[in-house]
């Protein structure tokens, strides 16, 4: 057995898109670890995607901004483990909608904030409740945020108010949870990262080459190290970790004031 532990266990993915997904690369440490995973995805297009990555692994269908298909999906879910129990739950979702563009954050539309909020963060607390009997009683369920809920980046937009309700649903849930059981919550946090989500924001990739000059190591975070940090707090060698955001951004966050960086704002 590896130094995580994992072998043998089963955990469900939300999440998975395509092969630059977060969710994608936490399943496929998961899986170098020994671990049953199954997947979640939004629709057929990704079902299809999700086959051809994971060929060896149980595939679902769930929408869930609709809460019915939620509960629809961890009765099948259920059915699929014949008793058996789930070590963790990655949520690795979140959807904005800027239908009328990017627009100074006091003219956030409503429409678009409330979705957002119910698939992004909603979602993540639905998942543990209709899941919560299908859990080991030491389970582990992550999400994924992002590395600061406090920079006003304009074109994040909306995003980082809903992240930052994500991150406190995690208090909120562990208490919840720990009347009946030892399950823990905690998030990843991570800069930012080359994925297929991340690239639909407009003018993304500035502020990934920003971030790649502003990170410590002049290098930008890779996927595959989120990935390993989740698998980490999925694991029970993080028992004593709950709650916590956990920030992944290879020191970003302490060097904005890069020498480099202000002389080339300056120069």
């Amino acid at each position: 057995m590896g130094f995580l532990g994992l072998a043998g266990k089963t955990f469900v993915v939300f999440g998975l898109a395509n092969r630059k997904s977060v969710a994608c690369a936490i399943g496929r440490v998961l899986v170098e670890e020994g671990a049953e995973v199954i997947h979640v995805v939004r629709s057929e297009q990704r079902l299809a995607a999700a086959d051809k990555l994971f060929p060896d692994s149980r595939v679902f269908i769930c929408d869930v901004e609709r809460e019915e298909n939620i509960v629809q999906l961890s009765k099948e879910i259920k059915s699929f483990l014949d008793g058996r129990k789930l070590a963790g739950i990655v949520h690795s979702i979140a959807f904005a909608n800027y239908s009328e563009g990017i627009k100074p954050f006091h003219e956030t539309v409503k429409k678009d904030f409330l979705q957002a909020m119910d698939i992004s963060c909603f979602s993540f607390i639905s998942i543990a409740n209709h899941f919560k009997n299908l859990l080991a009683g030491n389970a582990s369920i992550i999400t994924i945020s992002i590395s600061t809920t406090r920079m006003a980046s304009e074109n994040y937009g909306y995003m980082a108010p809903v992240k930052a309700a994500l991150e406190s649903s995690l208090c909120f849930l562990a208490k919840s949870f720990a009347a009946f059981s030892n399950v823990r919550f905690n998030a990843v946090c991570p800069g930012l990262l080359k994925t297929s989500a991340s690239a639909g924001i407009p003018g993304y990739v500035d502020s990934y080459l920003y971030a790649e000059k502003a990170t410590l190591r002049k290098r930008a975070l890779e996927t595959t190290e989120v990935a390993d940090a989740a698998a980490f707090l999925l694991s029970e060698r993080s028992s004593g970790i709950n709650t916590q955001a956990i920030v992944i951004d290879a020191g970003m966050a302490v060097n904005y004031f890069d020498s480099e960086i202000v002389s080339g704002t300056i120069g």
